[in-house]
């Protein structure tokens, strides 16, 4: 269906463990990417709709994502081909202050499959955001990641940050599946 869109978000350099230089890296990213990459050449195959999203800091006084950086790039396994629309946010809502809903809507975007990091701020933003605005969400599961945490001396793992997280999308948000059962939908 031409009214299904992909929105990767945040897959760049800084977020790859195997990038050299990445100031922020996350857990399993190449493994997340792997399947958003998988997503994306579906995409392709069918020409299906797809929207790249990349946060960029607007000041060097950032711990990553710092403007012009390489480490703010797209990272080169899910890197956009000419005519596939990058948005550039400054935001963890990828809508605020964007021309994303704009974009979605000239493409006649009606349902989003949304894959990305980090799981806890980006995906969880753009999700709920997304569903606020009215678009049917769907998030790949095991096309996010997330990393470790910390509250008040507890020490979280990302897998456990990333469940939380999928749960509380899953119960309200949207339906939060795998890469292959997202497939099924187009």
């Amino acid at each position: 269906m031409t009214n299904t869109a992909l929105l990767l978000t945040d897959f760049q350099n800084d977020y790859f463990p195997s990038y050299e230089g990445a100031k922020w890296a996350l857990s399993e990213t190449e493994k997340a990417a792997a399947k958003g990459a998988q997503l994306l050449a579906t995409f392709r195959s069918k020409k299906l709709p797809i929207v790249h999203v990349r946060h960029e800091f607007p000041t060097d006084e950032a711990p990553f994502f710092l403007p012009d950086s390489d480490g703010a790039q797209i990272h080169s396994s899910v890197a956009p081909l000419q005519g596939e629309p990058v948005i550039v946010k400054q935001q963890i809502n990828s809508f605020r202050d964007t021309e994303l809903d704009k974009v979605l809507k000239q493409q006649g975007v009606e349902r989003l499959i949304i894959v990305g990091a980090m799981s806890h701020m980006c995906i969880d933003a753009v999700t709920r955001a997304a569903t606020d605005l009215g678009y049917e969400c769907h998030v790949a599961h095991d096309a996010c990641t997330t990393l470790d945490m910390e509250f008040n001396g507890v020490k979280v793992p990302a897998a456990y940050v990333h469940a939380a997280f999928m749960a509380a999308l899953s119960f309200g948000y949207g339906n939060v599946a795998t890469v292959n059962e997202l497939e099924n939908l187009f």
